[in-house]
């Protein structure tokens, strides 16, 4: 945590300068939000796919420079077979990165990193996922944070029964979050 452990660690062997941010129109502070614990993390990210977040990053007069890879663009796919039932790909209140395809899932009030695969009849609800995330066909997933290349199986549920998410060697916050580290599958 920065304020808690890394400003308080270096103000003891070096010099640290605070530039505040002001818009320039009003005089107010800019964006600033703590994210120093998973539930605060959440938070943020959750802002993000509000209406109207406090970062808004369609700010054309505070621009947000970041890495962006050389992926294609999200991906949507709708697709009936006889027989079957359709799977239609799509995403509300959500931001979905590149690189994504959502195949037959339904994404919901998300964040989506590059690369990540909802496949059929799957659920992604108010939920992080990192980049290379995989949620297998009639996966739920509900308010959980699920880090870098987590392969979720086909038809389990999280978020669901904080006790089942547990018993799967999950992390659960306090406010009820389930967090999937990397290397689980």
């Amino acid at each position: 945590d920065f304020g808690k452990n890394i400003i308080p660690s270096v103000l003891k062997t070096h010099r640290l300068f605070a530039h505040p941010f002001r818009d320039k129109n009003t005089g107010n502070m800019m964006y600033w939000r703590d994210v120093g614990t998973l539930d605060a993390y959440y938070e943020a990210n959750m802002d993000l796919v509000s209406v109207n977040p406090e970062l808004n990053l369609y700010d054309q007069s505070w621009p947000i420079r970041t890495y962006q890879p050389n992926t294609p663009p999200p991906k949507f796919v709708f697709a009936q077979k006889e027989g079957e039932a359709p799977r239609i790909g799509h995403a509300m209140d959500s931001m979905i990165s590149s690189g994504c395809i959502i195949s037959g899932g339904m994404v919901s009030g998300s964040v989506l990193s590059n690369d990540v695969r909802v496949n059929s009849w799957a659920s992604v609800e108010d939920s992080i996922l990192f980049d290379g995330v995989s949620v297998g066909r009639h996966a739920k997933i509900r308010r959980a944070i699920i880090d870098k290349g987590v392969k979720i199986p086909e038809g389990l549920e999280v978020g669901f029964d904080p006790h089942e998410d547990r018993m799967n060697g999950f992390t659960v916050t306090d406010t009820g979050i389930t967090v999937i580290a990397k290397g689980a599958s």
